[in-house]
């Protein structure tokens, strides 16, 4: 791995660009950095933040998509934090300036009412774990150059995640099949992009089956309460200042939003 020094200069470098709203350069094009390397610094970052007095009320998990993988170029999920200042309602006016590359995603959330941990979990852990499903979308805020980046630099980068905006209808997860959960995506009435959440790695709940897994691995387990961002099954769309942004999920109701 990286030098301790090292992997605290970089977690600084990410932390004062989301201060500024600037974009730094490819950690990857000047290191030889690793994912672990990469989860390392986002550690250094998310443990920082609780110090300063945010509040971790969930993770996201991204790039659990065939249209991500192919939009990102990047092959394996990844996973960040959420922070409760990070999470408006539905019909929210959200500041455009408090974010960098912004984009949007079509998602769903799990509110869990158990722990979840690994080894070994499995979609029917999940289940059983979540207490209810809600639609979301996601912004993606990256402070990392987006050309040539790698896996390593977007989760340093917290998995690109900026907040969320929650919506719709809340679910029990027996309540449906959440395969079928479909998605219009608009921006400015102007229809974006489709999706059904079987896009993600075939059953939404197998996002946080994996997330679970993953963080075994980093002597980390998923809380009763937490909510968990599974994964988007839309590309992401580009937002510029101004711009609306409404998800119809059909029976599960809409979600909008308005970047200001």
């Amino acid at each position: 791995m990286l030098p301790a020094e090292t992997l605290a200069l970089l977690a600084a470098e990410l932390a004062d660009a989301d201060r500024t709203r600037s974009v730094i350069p490819r950690i990857t094009g000047r290191y030889d950095a690793t994912v672990e390397d990469s989860y390392a610094i986002q550690a250094i970052w998310r443990d920082r933040s609780v110090a300063a007095g945010r509040r971790l009320v969930g993770r996201k998990i991204g790039l659990t998509s065939k249209a991500m993988q192919a939009a990102t170029g990047i092959t394996e999920p990844d996973y960040g934090v959420i922070f409760h200042d990070t999470v408006w309602e539905n019909g929210a006016v959200i500041p455009f300036d408090r974010f960098s590359n912004v984009r949007v995603e079509v998602e769903l959330a799990f509110l869990l009412s158990a722990p979840l941990s690994g080894p070994g979990c499995t979609i029917f852990d999940v289940l059983r774990a979540t207490e209810y499903v809600v639609p979301a979308v996601e912004i993606l805020n990256s402070h990392i150059e987006l050309g040539g980046r790698t896996i390593v630099d977007t989760i340093a980068d917290n998995a690109g995640y900026g907040g969320l905006v929650l919506g719709g209808t809340p679910v029990r997860p027996d309540a449906i099949d959440l395969r079928w959960v479909a998605a219009l995506l608009y921006r400015n009435e102007t229809i974006e992009e489709t999706g059904v959440a079987a896009g993600v790695l075939n059953h939404p709940a197998a996002g946080v089956a994996w997330l679970a897994n993953k963080l075994h691995q980093h002597d980390t387990t998923l809380g009763a309460g937490e909510l968990i961002l599974a994964g988007s099954f839309t590309r992401p769309v580009w937002v510029s200042q101004n711009d609306t942004i409404l998800c119809d999920y059909g029976p599960l109701g809409t979600i909008s939003c308005r970047f200001q």
